[in-house]
């Protein structure tokens, strides 16, 4: 029996046969191997899951057994510490040391492809974001202490920066980590929110105030925090609008007590080794949010094709194309930005695509969860009474459209990045001005 067809706008164009610049028969033959594999351990469950607002703890376990988890950590991967635990290859035979930011990009869309973000999330997050730290700029004494339990998915770790009054404005964070009288400790007393994973996780990658009060960034150290059953930690989940399985979590640290050694990097130094994960995060967000937007705008076209009003299909009514065009034309432009950041960071240095792309990608996130809101706006609108209920033709739009907000706020809201972005790029037009001026002036 040959495949169906697909429903218009329910695939990137890659993936429909058409010509791309940026995709080589590697990556596609790591689409082929993952999809039926994710489709099976996640996706035919993601409601259900989604739902409970808890998966069970043996996914976690079956995604690290198939080393489906290595896939979130940022390209290159450290193929030197896989191959140590004896990871040389990924699924459908990939090599860890060819794995890049396209093959990533396509893991990202391939986790979000039952359009709901929270399944992925609380398999993914912590790993994604929580590890990298450790690997750039932990001692070798702390990686050799903890990357093999943590990259062969024995413990789990999360990323801790959002506290209640310092969300974007990540310099602003005030929970505090002072040095023990017997120098051996750092001794940490504040609060953490809205941190994924974390209920889960054996340890955070947590952003801590270092410096005196009114330091600002220059102040921030990053720390990695024993979480569960650790003296002076106490963890609760937070009920959130959508994302319900995604472990987000209230963290409270009273007197925590932490091994020096695990000061990751340098004393006050956290603030730059945060920036470094941003672009990974911005990217990472960005394509889940655009395969999001895929299933709402495709769920939408379907229904649209059967669903009869006023004596023909509601396809006919000109103001129904107009919104699918509409939101088409976002979308798939979106998806072409997403993949075309994907492959810049195939060619640049990751040093230099900090610096080059970190306005541009905090721009990239901020359009995605615009054009997702626009998609499961449309989704919601044309499906109508069944758009706006929790079972039935709609539920699946109606589950998507609540994970709008978790794409649109996490990693930078909205608002800020978008500032940001334009004063990242005056930054560095102003700077590569001033190199060229200085060039241009004769020495005397």
């Amino acid at each position: 029996m040959s495949a169906p067809v697909p429903i218009p706008f329910s695939e990137p164009p890659y993936l429909l046969g058409l010509p791309s610049p940026h995709f080589t028969p590697s990556h596609r033959a790591w689409q082929a191997a993952i999809r039926p594999w994710l489709q099976a351990q996640l996706h035919a469950h993601a409601v259900e899951w989604e739902q409970s607002g808890t998966l069970p703890p043996t996914v976690f376990q079956t995604f690290a057994q198939a080393n489906m988890l290595i896939p979130c950590l940022p390209a290159p991967l450290p193929a030197s510490w896989l191959k140590k635990l004896g990871i040389h290859a990924l699924m459908g035979g990939l090599r860890v040391e060819d794995f890049d930011s396209l093959h990533q990009y396509i893991f990202g869309d391939e986790m979000a492809r039952s359009g709901l973000a929270g399944p992925g999330a609380s398999l993914t997050t912590g790993m994604a974001f929580g590890v990298p730290l450790i690997l750039k700029f932990g001692s070798a004494e702390l990686q050799g202490r903890v990357l093999p339990d943590l990259l062969m998915g024995r413990k789990r770790c999360c990323i801790a920066i959002t506290e209640p009054d310092a969300g974007s404005d990540v310099a602003g964070i005030v929970t505090t980590a002072v040095k023990s009288e017997d120098g051996k400790c750092w001794v940490l007393n504040g609060s953490k929110k809205w941190i994924t994973n974390a209920i889960w996780s054996g340890y955070a990658s947590m952003a801590v105030r270092t410096g005196p009060p009114g330091s600002g960034a220059s102040g921030i150290s990053s720390l990695l925090v024993p979480l569960k059953n650790h003296p002076g930690v106490t963890m609760r989940r937070i009920s959130v609008s959508g994302l319900a399985s995604s472990g987000t979590t209230y963290i409270e640290l009273d007197d925590v007590r932490v091994p020096v050694e695990n000061l990751i990097g340098k004393e006050n130094q956290g603030m730059r080794y945060i920036m470094t994960n941003f672009n990974h995060e911005r990217l990472a967000v960005a394509t889940g949010a655009t395969r999001q937007a895929r299933v709402a705008l495709s769920a939408a076209f379907e229904y649209v094709m059967k669903r009869e009003a006023f004596g023909k299909p509601l396809v006919e009514q000109p103001v129904v194309r107009h919104r699918l065009a509409k939101a088409g034309a976002l979308l798939e432009s979106l998806t072409a930005w997403v993949e075309q950041f994907a492959f810049m960071m195939t060619k640049l240095p990751h040093r230099e695509a900090d610096i080059l792309l970190g306005g541009p990608t905090a721009m990239l996130k901020a359009q995605a969860g615009m054009v997702l809101k626009e998609c499961a706006d449309t989704a919601v609108l044309l499906f109508g009474g069944n758009g706006y209920t929790k079972t039935g033709q709609g539920q699946l739009v109606e589950m998507l459209y609540r994970d709008v907000m978790g794409a649109r706020i996490p990693g930078g809201s909205e608002d800020v990045l978008l500032d940001l972005a334009v004063r990242q790029l005056v930054k560095i037009y102003k700077v590569h001005t001033n190199m060229l001026q200085a060039a241009a002036t004769p020495k005397l």
